[in-house]
């Protein structure tokens, strides 16, 4: 991983700002993902979101935020994507702070908050180092679960295609993806609550034997899942809980 610190002003990471739930979020000219795949949607609450814009009013420091280089010369926000959101959202007037829009600022002020130096790591590296990255920067703010973030080093391209064509508006297929997601999502949510000790156990009794691909594994290469599917009235006790290898377990169906 190769690692370079920057400084990018307000005003170049705002240029080309645009931000829209089908296309993404972007911006410095076109250039930044502000909101890769494995970064978490817009969360930040009005009182956190305020708070970026009084540092930067302030000229005090804001943590420094890391982006990902690729190849193409383009650049993705691997950690510090809510406080770029933050002013960005601030400047295009999506937002006033103390009763004040951004456009309704003294010329001085505006120029303050838009010269405003933001120090930024350029990360350089292949996709398994960009996302170990990832998880080792996720330590400040709010913190992921460490399934939240197997979830995000793991994640597949077809995530990525399920948002771009089946979450058009009006499109026929929309609420079948819709379903589909939810289930993913509820599949996250269980494999939240199987204990270390369930998952252990299971282990042990496997000796670290895939149920379905008959493989043996390390422990951490493998996954909890019910025997008899959640959706089917399945409890998440020892009993019920298997382990199977990562890529069984995600092309297994059911819950």
């Amino acid at each position: 991983m190769k690692i370079e610190l920057k400084e990018i002003t307000i005003k170049e990471v705002s240029n080309g700002y645009k931000n829209s739930d089908e296309e993404g979020v972007v911006g410095y000219g076109g250039k930044l993902n502000i909101r890769p795949k494995y970064q978490r949607e817009f969360i930040y609450k009005d009182d956190k979101r305020n708070a970026v814009i009084e540092t930067v009013k302030k000229s005090f420091p804001l943590n420094v935020m890391y982006w990902v280089k690729s190849e193409d010369g383009t650049f993705e926000v691997m950690d510090g994507q809510q406080r770029t959101v933050s002013f960005c959202e601030y400047i295009d007037g999506k937002f006033s702070l103390n009763n004040l829009y951004f456009h309704n600022l003294t010329d001085t002020d505006k120029e303050q908050i838009l010269n405003y130096k933001l120090m930024i790591y350029f990360c350089e590296g292949n996709d398994k180092e960009k996302l170990d990255w990832f998880k080792i920067i996720n330590i400040a703010g709010e913190k992921l679960t460490d399934q939240k973030l197997r979830n995000a080093i793991y994640t597949g391209t077809w995530l990525t295609d399920a948002k771009r064509y089946f979450s058009k508006s009006g499109c026929p297929a929309y609420g079948i993806a819709s379903d589909y997601l939810k289930g993913v999502a509820i599949r996250q949510e269980y494999l939240e609550t199987v204990t270390e000790k369930q998952k252990r156990e299971a282990y042990e009794r496997q000796k670290g034997i895939c149920k379905k691909c008959k493989e043996h594994f390390e422990i951490e290469e493998m996954e909890a899942d019910h025997i008899k599917p959640w959706h089917e009235g399945g409890k998440t006790t020892a009993e019920n809980c298997q382990m199977l290898c990562k890529q069984c377990n995600r092309t297994k169906s059911g819950i």
